[in-house]
């Protein structure tokens, strides 16, 4: 997993709120069993005016400039509700956004984008809008070792849990969690008695 540690991009606005999981991925993409190949997806219905996907909505802001090469989104409250899919921070991250600003996301899709290594900062709603005003200007910065945003002249702090700060500037998902542990692991494998092994 990629480490986030600073991070500075265009910002998209999606200002919507309770955007769920079905409207980021519709289940007819979820087959796969990578977690590449999602982004080309992401929010099918609002970014394509056929359900094959051949002709892009000039509308949607994804799809112009410069939100077509977006890598942080701001979007409305209750971000990522629905089911509990993982493929939302897949489709999410393989379109290439590195970190959603909203002020509340669901809880379930809030720490699967950490497991995935995408960062969802809450703010509150003014500082959310402050921040959607600035960016058709100025880029988003994003410093997790301080916790803060930054855009033009808007400095906001933000929370993140102990642990999933940590692992997101470390690059470490679950798997590679464990395999920090790897010396100790083994130490505990070779005292295992025979019997076990």
């Amino acid at each position: 997993m990629q480490a986030f540690t600073q991070h500075s991009g265009v910002a998209a606005v999606l200002n919507r709120a309770n955007i769920d999981t079905d409207q980021i991925i519709p289940k007819q993409f979820l087959a796969k069993v990578t977690r590449e190949g999602f982004g080309v997806h992401l929010f099918h219905d609002w970014r394509y005016l056929d359900h094959e996907g051949t002709q892009p909505n000039p509308e949607f802001v994804l799809n112009r400039q410069p939100g077509s090469g977006a890598s942080v989104l701001l979007a409305g409250e209750n971000f990522g509700c629905g089911s509990s899919r993982e493929h939302a921070p897949w489709a999410l991250a393989d379109f290439g956004l590195r970190a959603i600003i909203a002020p509340s996301f669901a809880d379930i899709f809030y720490q699967n984008a950490i497991n995935n290594g995408l960062l969802p900062i809450t703010l509150p709603q003014p500082q959310v809008e402050a921040l959607m005003e600035a960016c058709s200007e100025h880029p988003v910065t994003i410093d997790l070792e301080a916790c803060q945003v930054c855009c033009g002249e808007h400095r906001f702090s933000f929370e993140i849990d102990a642990d999933a700060r940590h692992n997101l500037l470390n690059g470490l998902d679950a798997i590679g969690l464990t395999l920090a542990h790897d010396g100790a692991i083994a130490d505990h494998e070779a005292h295992l008695p025979a019997w076990r092994q």
